[in-house]
């Protein structure tokens, strides 16, 4: 199974789109899978339902400095990881067109709740919700990425 297809199953089985994203690439880390599940929880909805950036674009961002930070103390270091962080959200924007949770969920013509209970997960949550094809789709850009880069 590829790891787009694992996060995508990961947000099926009900963790939040950016714990499902960091789950698919966790062994890649040296963190135990129950902290970055931790960590990782308050980004989903957009940063806890703010609907701000899309929890899957902000896991991307964690693995992205958790495979290629070498010296979190320098500045050639935060500009090297800014940069890989940007070529690779910077390809999922180019599908999407944004990586905002609020206009994700409105280009498939859903009204966006902020805050608030999240919808209990069923079926039809499932086939009237885009973020399963999102967190694939950000999944995939990351996995992809990591290949040519001689990361995976």
């Amino acid at each position: 199974m590829t790891r787009a297809k694992l996060a995508e199953k990961y947000f099926i089985d009900g963790y939040a789109c950016s714990q499902a994203v960091v789950l698919a690439f966790c062994d890649l880390t040296n963190i135990e899978k129950e902290d970055l599940l931790k960590l990782t929880l308050p980004l989903g909805g957009g940063l806890s339902r703010l609907r701000l950036t899309c929890g899957a674009i902000n896991a991307l961002a964690i693995i992205i400095g958790l495979v290629f930070s070498s010296d979190c103390f320098t500045e050639e270091n935060k500009l090297y990881i800014y940069e890989k962080t940007r070529e690779v959200i910077n390809r999922f924007e180019k599908k999407w067109g944004t990586i905002n949770c609020k206009e994700l969920l409105e280009k498939a013509s859903l009204d966006v709740e902020i805050g608030g209970i999240p919808e209990k997960r069923s079926a039809e949550y499932y086939q009237k919700r885009p973020c399963g094809k999102i967190v694939y789709s950000a999944a995939l850009v990351l996995e992809e990425y990591l290949k040519e880069q001689n990361k995976l």
